[in-house]
């Protein structure tokens, strides 16, 4: 019984955040001929606006996010072409982390390196379980056959950890610079401020929704390990 309640509150704390970003954006994701334009062009008009010409607006099959590598903001079709409040938000979201990476902002710069780092330690992560029967012929010793699980998990689970580490990164792209750009510009009239907050808000916890969505993996290893 005790394991059953933990297993529910686990899996409510992974899938419920994924949940409520995917409700809110779909929520608002919906036609507003009041609009003058989509969620790209409102992108491209606001990365004019701040004299960033180095940077692109594209469609991304993979989601929205700023990949500061290819200079380039990238919309999901549905915001890129949509005239929605979500596209809009989800616009001036991505395109605030642009403007970070113009002004040389320091967590983002952070956050771009661990990311790399975070691929690379996960795929070693992957390689230690896989190795793993192999160490138990080979070495016969319990204790080193949990050491290198545990330090395999902790690899794997290690994407979690950057994301929650960098979540500063987010609140400062949605509420310091998105939420002030879409008031003062007055893209979003007064009564859809509030939405366009909570969609900021949804936003800015994508990455941790994705990232808690990852821990999964840890589970479907200690499955198929048998622990």
């Amino acid at each position: 019984m005790i394991y059953a309640i933990l297993g529910i509150i686990v899996l409510a704390i992974v899938f419920l955040p994924s949940m409520w970003v995917k409700y809110v954006m779909e929520q608002h994701n919906y036609d507003r001929p009041d609009f003058p334009g989509t969620g790209g062009e409102l992108a491209a008009h606001l990365l004019t606006e701040a004299g960033i010409e180095d940077v692109t607006v594209e469609i991304a099959r993979e989601g929205d996010h700023y990949d500061p590598k290819d200079k380039a903001v990238r919309l999901s079709p549905a915001n890129h072409d949509g005239r929605s409040l979500t596209a809009v938000a989800v616009a001036t979201h991505e395109v605030a982390h642009a403007l970070q990476d113009s002004q040389g902002y320091a967590p983002l710069k952070l956050r771009t390196r661990m990311a790399k780092a975070v691929h690379m330690i996960q795929r070693v992560g992957s390689g230690l379980l896989v190795a793993t029967p192999l160490i138990a012929v080979l070495t016969r010793a319990p204790s080193v056959i949990l050491l290198e699980v545990v330090a395999g998990l902790a690899l794997i689970g290690s994407s979690a950890v950057a994301h929650a580490v960098t979540l500063p990164v987010e609140f400062d792209a949605s509420f310091k610079r998105a939420l002030p750009i879409l008031e003062r510009g007055k893209y979003v009239g007064e009564n859809d401020m509030p939405a366009a907050r909570k969609i900021l808000k949804a936003a800015a916890l994508t990455y941790v929704a994705a990232a808690l969505m990852s821990l999964l993996d840890i589970a479907r290893w200690l499955r198929l390990l048998r622990f």
